[in-house]
Formats: structure tokens, C-alpha cells, sequence
């Protein structure tokens, strides 16, 4: 049975359209240049961070994130950021009572925006907190440390098959694949989408429903 829930962050949580917009202003790039290049970069199933490299090679991702805070403009994301379905469904899950966490591949710094927005779950953690990210196995281990029952028993929701799914389900995990994001939406086709995936969904709204359903048929 599926007692716990565990959401990724980008593109499961956080639209980062406005992100991404963000740093194609502070490359200089046409906002519909970069976005183009990030999608070929992502089909081409390179690291999504080889589409600074296309504009800028020798790009440091960390060190450009040090520079626009320096300069008034570090990375930010609020409320009007979030998926509308996402409020409904956290608080319609734990009104069930199945505990809900939050982690992904963030920076401590948007781990902190995460916990100043009073989202309904019981945990928040990024990568940076624990010094490992996706898809190492170690990020899905120390999400296992934090939660109340076994992976088994755990439900790892995101938007990559790469790197959400595939080493969720390595690590033991039940999953589901939301439909959104460049990701998904490139990665959509993939037998493994089909095949490793425990659901697949197109709105977090869809989950309390599924998950009622997984369970009473694990009865």
C-alpha cells in the first residue's frame, strides 16, 4: 500500500518557465532561442545544463547563480509560480492521512522560498541540504531516511523518466510520471514511461483518487 508521497519540485511543483526566462535575459538570448535550444538539448538526452554551454561555453552554473545574486537578481520563485493544482491536492492528501514530503534538486536557497510558502506537507529538502542529487541513488536513500514507511510503501512523484522515475524504482520506490514540463512531454513516448511508472498522471489532482485505488486493490 501506498502510505506516503514524495513530490519533486520542478516542473512537478514550480512552473519555471519564469526561471528559465530569466536566464535567457541574463545570457542575453531571445527568450524563444533559449527555450528552443534547452528543448533540443533535453531530446538529445544530454544534461539540461549543456544549453548554457550553446551560448556561453565555459558557463559555471553555480558561480552565475553567485554573480546575478551579487547583482540584485538571484534565483526566486513564489506562489504565483505553483501549479494550481498543487494546494488542493498536498492538502487533499494529507487529509487522508498519508504524510507528504517535498524534495528535489534544488538550492538551499529555494529550499528556503519552498518553506516560507506554508506548503501543506510534512518535510522539505532539496539536493544541496543533503549533498547529493538525482539520479544518485544516494538522493532516493536519504529521501528514505525521512519518511515513516519504506520506499515500498512510498509514492516518488515527477515529471523525469531519467531522472525522477528510472532511479526511484531502482531505489524501490512506487512512482508516478505527471504529464507537464519539457521533460515529460519529450520523454512521454519511452516504453520505460509505460513500464516502470506505478501511474501515470496529468494533474496532481488526479492522485488521491489513484492512490485510493492502488490501495484497495493492494488489500
Amino acid at each position: 500500500m501506498i502510505r506516503a508521497v514524495v513530490f519533486d519540485v520542478g516542473e512537478c511543483l514550480v512552473n519555471e518557465a519564469r526561471e528559465y526566462g530569466t536566464w535567457a535575459d541574463w545570457l542575453g538570448v531571445p527568450r524563444h532561442t533559449f527555450s528552443a535550444v534547452f528543448g533540443a538539448v533535453i531530446a538529445r538526452g544530454q544534461d539540461y545544463r549543456e544549453t548554457f554551454q550553446v551560448f556561453r561555453p565555459g558557463f559555471d552554473l553555480t558561480e552565475e547563480r553567485e554573480k546575478r545574486a551579487a547583482s540584485g537578481q538571484p534565483e526566486w520563485f513564489g506562489e504565483d509560480d505553483l501549479y494550481p493544482d498543487v494546494r488542493p491536492a498536498l492538502t487533499a492528501l494529507r487529509k487522508v492521512g498519508l504524510w507528504v514530503g517535498i524534495a528535489g534538486n534544488q538550492t538551499v536557497r529555494a529550499g528556503g522560498l519552498l518553506r516560507s510558502m506554508d506548503l501543506p506537507s510534512d518535510m522539505i529538502a532539496t539536493s544541496d541540504d543533503w549533498g547529493v542529487s538525482k539520479p544518485d541513488v544516494g538522493f532516493f536513500e536519504a529521501v528514505a531516511k525521512e519518511t515513516p514507511c519504506g520506499p515500498e510503501e512510498t509514492l516518488y512523484v515527477g515529471d523525469r523518466l531519467d531522472n525522477d522515475i528510472r532511479p526511484a524504482v531502482a531505489a524501490g520506490f512506487k512512482t508516478a510520471l505527471i504529464l507537464r514540463g519539457p521533460w515529460a512531454t519529450i520523454q512521454q513516448d519511452d516504453p520505460e514511461a509505460d513500464r516502470l511508472a506505478t501511474m501515470r498522471i496529468e494533474s496532481l489532482a488526479e492522485l488521491p483518487e489513484r492512490i485510493a485505488a492502488f490501495n484497495g486493490e493492494a488489500r
